[in-house]
């Protein structure tokens, strides 16, 4: 008499065996992550941290979700694992980061067709790192194996970041007045914003461009997004900061402004920096005009920072010392234009 087949999860795409294996591999990552808070390590059904209510009199919790976009899609194109978890940091790190808040935790979600452990463990090293970075602690996460959602060899990710910020030191921008200067960090790069035009600009070019300096412009597109607390951090002990901006998707024009009171707008210099070899490359080989480069790159500024007047000196004083490269983008002006970028 003929059985009934039997069948497995793993029969069905997903290998429980698989996903132990890939939780036991980065254990020591993630433990080297942790800081003052952390109530236990990965396995709970939730992570635990204590909030700490011995340095702040009215914690106030900033929470921020990202992802890093197709930029994945070129990672997987190269094989180059190991450094798209830190942009999954920096993204959400950097925004939590611009209302004055410390990034406490962090977890991400982790999303594939079929689980590849060593994979796996080369993304999710990456998020350690990038939370080391940032100096918050990764207390947990998803590892989901998806058969029939992805294709074979694919994956997404996608973060979350929690800091806490003193309710009174709250930087929303809402005390920026005219007079006020507008200072820029410099980015790594095209940091995780703008791969689908990158991308297809790539495609067009064909072969394996290279930049002036000989570094395969893949390559340096792959280079990860800056992390500025540490830095940022160091600044605002000592100085008052209005306002901050992370300049990720709209670049300068679409973000500058979100932090801008009404009836003001920023006016800064394009001679004031330099853009990266890279975006001109971009720019001179997908023939790009600089109004759309500007709102699809950050083209070479990451952060902005508004600060009073009599402040700015001493700010980028400050920022240097922290190993910053500051500059003196402007200034913030009456206007209802949002920005402005003079020539």
């Amino acid at each position: 008499m003929d059985s009934k087949p039997t069948l497995t999860y793993k029969d069905a795409g997903v290998d429980i065996d698989a996903g132990d294996a890939l939780i036991d591999r980065i254990k020591p990552a993630v433990a080297a992550t942790h800081r003052p808070g952390v109530l236990q390590g990965l396995g709970g059904f939730g992570g635990l941290f204590e909030l700490p209510v011995d340095r702040y009199r009215r914690p106030v919790l900033v929470s921020g979700t990202d992802g890093v976009g197709t930029k994945l899609r070129l990672a997987l194109a190269l094989g180059r694992l190991d450094t798209i978890g830190i942009d999954l940091v920096a993204m959400c790190a950097n925004d939590v980061l611009t209302l004055g808040a410390e990034p406490l935790f962090f977890l991400d979600y982790y999303a594939t067709g079929k689980l590849d452990v060593d994979a796996g463990a080369a993304v999710i090293g990456g998020i350690a790192a990038g939370c080391e970075q940032a100096g918050c602690a990764l207390i947990g996460g998803e590892t989901a194996e998806l058969p029939g959602m992805y294709a074979d060899g694919d994956f997404d990710l996608a973060g979350f970041c929690v800091g806490v910020v003193e309710r009174d030191a709250i930087i929303d921008g809402s005390t920026i007045t005219a007079g006020a200067r507008v200072l820029g960090l410099p980015s790594s790069g095209a940091h995780s914003n703008g791969y689908s035009l990158l991308r297809r600009v790539l495609e067009h070019a064909g072969g394996s461009p290279r930049l002036p300096d000989g570094t395969p412009v893949a390559e340096a597109a792959l280079t990860p997004t800056r992390i500025y607390v540490r830095a940022i951090h160091a600044l605002l002990a000592e100085v008052p900061v209005l306002g901050m901006a992370h300049i990720t998707g709209g670049g300068l024009p679409g973000n500058v402004p979100r932090v801008l009171p009404d009836g003001l707008q920023a006016r800064i210099r394009a001679s004031a920096w330099t853009w990266p070899p890279l975006f001109r490359w971009l720019q001179d080989t997908g023939g790009i005009e600089t109004a759309e480069m500007l709102r699809t790159f950050n083209c070479g500024i990451g952060m902005v920072l508004v600060v009073a007047a009599s402040d700015a000196d001493r700010a980028m004083a400050l920022l240097r010392s922290a190993g910053e490269t500051p500059m003196d983008l402007g200034v913030i002006e009456p206007g209802d234009q949002g920005l402005v970028v003079d020539s």
